[in-house]
């Protein structure tokens, strides 16, 4: 057979310390959806009755046991040994890619060394697995979609094919973050290179994850897409009303009547602190309510010397201080001087 026709072959590493056996059946229909598991191997201290639920399936799936004892409790011999035969494989030129699974971190340098390479990486683990070492795979695949749970009614309702992990609506943003990135005269794109390009977004996408086998049926329940075709030749557009949202951006709505700070009157009367009165008081803010009448005292009986008497001369009265209430409604002015009387000698 040509090596055109072919299917890739893959090597598909296992750790067994921090893998769930559950997922066994579901990894190798996977792995065969896009190649072939050539090469299958577990690394793990399989004496450990820990391990021994992986013991009971790896006839049935033709996995070979790769026996690490643990020499010293809390080290990490089965990632070292899973480390070189993977190196070893590499160096063969033997594979196209590499399936890793685990959700340890420790293998995101592994990852990316292989991938410099030119081999591709697919991992497998949990949604706890550490953001490094996702990114670090071509594609990364959680191992919670691998394994076949019932649907809850309501979700089935809302036509999930699959139990969700995450809401669809979580899946918009990234979308619309595809569809944007690729370029069109009307806005129509295809469904193919969509999925194409939020692969080379995000590693770890998986329509499964919110609840649809098929990326198609996610997008027809994701809400703001339009869908014309069939098969292959599925496109999607965003909706002409949120196009214009997401190109125009949303703007902070004006509360309706007139600015902040805008007072009612004519444009004489709007000045802050403005009164009638004259120019010097309306500068200062001052009132320029009228002062109260002052209050006059009687002149006071002069004392006459000897027989004569003159008569009394009236004094100018003293300047009167303003009243509690004109004090309190004006700042106080500058204090008047007061002139002493002219006093007379007698004759």
């Amino acid at each position: 057979m040509p090596d055109d026709f072919r299917p890739r072959r893959f090597a598909v590493l296992i750790d067994a310390d921090n893998t769930s056996p559950r997922i066994a059946a579901g990894l190798f229909e996977e792995i065969a959806k896009f190649g072939e598991a050539s090469v299958r191997r577990i690394y793990g201290d399989f004496s450990s009755p820990r391990l021994r639920s992986w013991a009971d399936i790896l006839q049935k799936h033709a996995i070979d046991p790769y026996q690490q004892f643990a020499y010293t409790s809390g080290k990490n011999a089965s990632d070292i040994a899973l480390v070189i035969d993977a190196m070893d494989l590499l160096h063969s030129r033997r594979f196209d890619g590499f399936c890793l699974v685990s959700s340890d971190s420790d293998f995101t340098r592994l990852a990316s060394r292989l991938r410099e390479e030119g081999a591709d990486v697919y991992g497998f683990g949990a949604r706890k697995t550490p953001e490094s070492f996702r990114q670090a795979c071509r594609r990364f695949i959680y191992t919670e979609n691998l394994v076949p749970e019932p649907v809850p009614q309501e979700r089935a309702r809302e036509g999930a094919q699959v139990r969700a992990l995450s809401p669809a609506s979580a899946a918009v943003p990234l979308l619309l973050k595809a569809v944007g990135q690729i370029e069109s005269e009307d806005g129509w794109v295809g469904l193919g290179p969509v999925g194409q390009q939020i692969s080379s977004i995000a590693s770890d996408f998986d329509p499964r994850t919110f609840g649809f086998r098929k990326l198609s049926d996610l997008v027809r329940h994701a809400g703001p897409f339009e869908i014309a075709g069939e098969g292959r030749n599925v496109r999607i557009r965003v909706r002409p009303e949120r196009a214009s949202q997401e190109r125009d951006g949303r703007r902070d709505e004006r509360p309706e009547g007139r600015p902040e700070g805008r007072q009612e009157g004519p444009p004489e009367e709007r000045a802050e602190g403005r009164a009638d009165g004259p120019p010097g008081d309306r500068a200062n803010g001052r009132s320029t309510a009228a002062p109260a009448p002052r209050q006059q005292r009687a002149p006071a009986p002069r004392r006459s010397s000897g027989a004569t008497s003159e008569p009394s001369r009236e004094t100018p009265p003293p300047a009167d201080a303003d009243t509690p209430s004109d004090a309190a409604a004006a700042p106080a002015a500058k204090p008047r001087r007061r002139r002493a009387p002219r006093r007379k000698s007698a004759a």
